[in-house]
This record gives structure tokens, C-alpha cells and sequence, in this order.
């Protein structure tokens, strides 16, 4: 019986938080405005720091420029931004991390918050096939066509992670119980629901919160960057 092996990945597989410097990458090309637009994204992401979070006024926040340009300039931003900000950040200990349930015939997975536009390309960079991501919807629903400002479906946060999982399983015709054992490694007590779901949640680089939480449940406690 295989194993399944979750991973968060801003501040988890990443030192750093795609999110919010997807944001501040948009104000330093000019693409939003440089004040407003910034002196939000810093606002948002104290609030996801602190476990208060409104999350449908963020995704509002954050999907809006995804909508005022077309899908080649996004993607071509993506690509400078991938170049710029992510590939610096991808380090051995998280690739090595993966190689390890990978090599072990684990069903491996990135369960993130962050939009699937920004985040596909960074779990194909680091050679996870299966992403769980917020979906940010499209024009008429096709989706080649330009982003709508919306999103489908349940935001992967919080319980909502656990919704996407089970989704995402029942697609691939499998329950939890196909699973010996489950694995998910987080930094964020935002994901206390999903690690209290699997078998084995390991607390990764962990904020105070979940640090603490993690030592009185006897979770263990990893830490990828210094």
C-alpha cells in the first residue's frame, strides 16, 4: 500500500511566500498601482499571518489583475517572475525532501491557498505533478480564455484544504483509507485542520502558533531553512 505525502508550499517548500511576492513583483513592473495596491498586499498578508484572513475579500484583491491583462502577458510575466523570485529561492533540502517520497512510491501533492496561476508552474518546477490550488475562474468558463476576477469552487485554505483533498482523491478513485499512511508538511497553523487529518502531519519551519501546537501534540517539528 502506497503512502501520501502533502505539502503546503509558500514558507513550507519555498522560504518565501509566492503570494505575496507575486504582489509585490506586479508593483514593481507598474502593472497595479504602486501605492494602493502594495499597502494591501502587505495588509492581506499580516492578516494570513495572524489567522485572520478574510479570504474571499483577498482573493477579490488578488485575482483583480488577473483579469486587466491578457493570458500572454501574464504569462510572460510569470516567466520573468519565475526567473527573478522563485528559481533563487528553490533549495536542496526542499527538492531533497521530495525526492524522498517520491523515490519511496509515494502519491505526492502541493496543497496550497495561493492561486493555481501562479503556483502550477512552481510545483512543475519542482516535479510535483498533482496541484490543489485556489482556481481562479475564466471568461464563459473556457479555460484558455481570459481570467474572469473570480474563482471556482472552494478556496484551498484552511478546511477548505481538506474539501480540494478529497476532491482532488475522489477524482483519482481513492479514499483516505487506500492510504497506510498520510503525510502533510506545513509551516502555517492556517493548515491545523488538514495536519489533523492525516496520519502523519509533520510541523515544516513552523510559525509560533503551530510550533506550539505541534509540541503539545507531540508533532514533529522539521525545519527546512534557517
Amino acid at each position: 500500500m502506497n503512502n501520501l505525502a502533502l505539502f503546503d508550499l509558500d514558507h513550507t517548500l519555498l522560504p518565501t511566500d509566492s503570494d505575496k511576492e507575486w504582489g509585490r513583483f506586479l508593483v514593481r513592473i507598474g502593472a497595479v498601482d504602486k501605492v494602493a495596491y502594495a499597502q494591501a498586499n502587505e495588509a492581506f498578508y499580516a492578516d494570513y499571518r495572524a489567522g485572520t484572513l478574510d479570504m474571499p475579500a483577498f482573493l477579490r484583491f488578488a485575482l483583480a489583475p488577473l483579469s486587466q491583462y491578457s493570458r500572454a502577458q501574464l504569462d510572460a510575466w510569470h516567466d520573468q517572475f519565475m526567473q527573478e523570485v522563485i528559481l533563487p529561492a528553490i533549495l536542496p533540502s526542499a527538492l531533497a525532501l521530495l525526492d524522498k517520497h517520491r523515490s519511496a512510491g509515494d502519491l505526492c501533492a502541493i496543497v496550497t491557498a495561493t492561486n493555481s496561476f501562479v503556483t502550477r508552474p512552481i510545483a512543475r518546477q519542482l516535479g510535483v505533478e498533482h496541484l490543489i490550488a485556489t482556481e481562479p475562474a475564466t471568461v464563459d468558463g473556457n479555460p484558455n480564455a481570459r481570467f474572469s476576477g473570480d474563482y471556482l469552487g472552494t478556496p484551498s485554505f484552511r478546511e477548505g484544504k481538506i474539501v480540494r483533498t478529497e476532491q482532488w482523491l475522489s477524482q483519482l478513485g481513492k479514499r483516505w483509507s487506500d492510504f497506510e499512511r498520510s503525510y502533510f508538511y506545513s509551516d502555517s497553523a492556517n493548515d491545523i485542520p488538514l495536519m489533523e487529518k492525516v496520519t502523519d502531519p509533520i510541523a515544516t519551519n513552523p510559525d509560533d502558533t503551530l510550533r506550539t501546537a505541534a509540541q503539545q501534540r507531540g508533532w514533529p517539528i522539521i525545519e527546512l531553512f534557517q
